[in-house]
């Protein structure tokens, strides 16, 4: 039984904010935008919207309905909707991955505390500690990774409207704003304009290539957070009164915006620092990616760029740390509410108890990075997740009884069922999603 203090977010605005938080994070920034540049240009971002709103939008819907509907964290809503012992069983892996996420999200997220403190400590004349504090070494990653650690305890820690839907609405117009700050600014330095060229102009023979078929159907998926439970987590959080369709058509705009808007900053500021003499391809030709992009060839750019640099790399990093903290958020949010619905821990206690234990997953990590890191990443990243996400589709379409799904969504829309989305929506559920996800969950393994 969901506990009376699991709360609600008070207006639509703050849950919109909070769920778009939680699909902005630091993949969409440095991965789509390289991934676009790679995978055809503008071709690739036009198939990733369209399977933005055909496939993730879909499986969203259906998080946000069954969250709404039980009122329950993922197992608990899986098994009271029917899915019995093997779906609660999915749901308390799903909780184990997203909690093991934000083990290793939070290593790379203390990275971007780090470098956002440190042109503070250059501007202070203070260099021995900026070069510290960026030098990526245990000690340094602990340290930082532990201080985002605690900021993301204390948001959750807070409850759901006065913590996370009060930050959140803070956090994401600042996101949006610093984005185009940057964006103008990155667009007026020589070179910016051959990245943008490579972003914005479509190579159409690449379309039906598998490969961009796969990327944009990850890239689609698993930026919108779904199959791991915090979606369906915050749609358990919201009114009866809130039109879901709305709400998750401004989720994924919010979402696809971001990502797009990241393509105008990162790959024109590639091609800038390029210009100034950073090399940005790798061995293989590819333009470099992932952390390696973040950590060495933009601040070799801000580096470049004279005093204005640190400027920059301050404003850059801000950003980072705000799209980290905002995904977060939600990761720990999707395990402290089923501890609050399964126990009688309150649910300070219930945030600490449980962000502890996944700190400590963090620590080992960090003091064994060469050895776990990257393992960890992979099993959860391209392993687990393509699988919760199948799970999620399978159930939605096949498992819940389809009066339920209609039921729920008629008390914010009660014309639902003659509008286009409804009609299509099951048809999607059933057969379109479950598809294309098992097709890049085979391609995964290599299939």
């Amino acid at each position: 039984m969901a506990s009376s203090s699991r709360g609600e977010f008070s207006s639509s605005f703050g849950f919109v904010m909070a769920a778009a938080g939680s699909a902005v994070g630091l993949g969409n920034i440095w991965g789509f935008p390289t991934q676009t540049a790679e995978n055809g240009g503008a071709a690739f971002v036009l198939v990733y919207v369209l399977l933005a709103f055909l496939v993730g939008y879909p499986v969203l819907m259906a998080e946000f309905t069954i969250g709404r509907h039980t009122r329950m964290a993922p197992p608990d809503a899986y098994k009271k909707l029917g899915g019995g012992k093997p779906y609660f069983i999915i749901g308390l892996m799903g909780l184990v991955t997203v909690g093991v996420i934000l083990s290793f999200y939070s290593i790379i997220a203390g990275s971007m505390i780090a470098y956002f403190v440190e042109p503070i400590g250059r501007m202070l004349g203070l260099e021995s500690m900026a070069d510290w504090v960026v030098s990526q070494s245990s000690l340094s990653n602990f340290v930082f990774m532990t201080i985002f650690f605690v900021f993301t305890l204390l948001i959750v820690s807070g409850g759901v409207s006065n913590g996370i839907e009060k930050w959140a609405k803070r956090f994401m117009p600042l996101l949006f704003a610093l984005f185009i700050i940057l964006v103008v600014y990155v667009l007026t330095l020589d070179g910016a304009m051959e990245g943008a060229r490579v972003y914005l102009l479509p190579d159409f023979s690449k379309v039906f290539d598998p490969k961009l078929l796969t990327s944009a159907m990850g890239q689609a998926f698993f930026s919108l957070s779904l199959g791991v439970g915090g979606m369906l987590v915050y749609g358990s959080y919201t009114s009866d009164k809130a039109n879901l369709t709305r709400l998750g058509w401004l989720v994924t705009l919010c979402d696809i915006g971001v990502a797009i808007i990241a393509g105008f900053l990162i790959i024109p500021a590639m091609y800038a620092a390029s210009n100034l003499g950073t090399e940005i391809f790798d061995a293989s030709g590819a333009l470099i990616s992932g952390p390696n992009l973040i950590f060495q060839v933009l601040p070799s750019l801000f580096d470049s760029m004279g005093s204005i640099g640190v400027f920059v790399a301050f404003i850059f990093f801000l950003l980072m740390s705000i799209a980290a903290l905002t995904s977060s958020m939600s990761m720990l949010e999707t395990i402290v509410s089923y501890v609050v619905d399964s126990t009688e821990v309150g649910r300070k206690k219930a945030t600490w108890y449980t962000g502890s234990v996944f700190w400590l997953i963090a620590v080992v990590i960090v003091f064994n990075y060469d050895a776990l890191f990257d393992l960890i990443v992979t099993i959860a990243t391209e392993y687990a997740q393509p699988f919760f996400g199948l799970a999620i589709a399978v159930f939605a379409g096949w498992v819940i009884r389809k009066n339920a799904l209609l039921t729920e969504l008629k008390k914010g829309q009660p014309e639902i069922e003659k509008t286009f989305f409804y009609k299509i929506w099951p048809i999607f559920l059933k057969v379109v999603c479950p598809i294309l996800i098992l097709l890049v969950f085979l391609q995964t393994f290599n299939f």
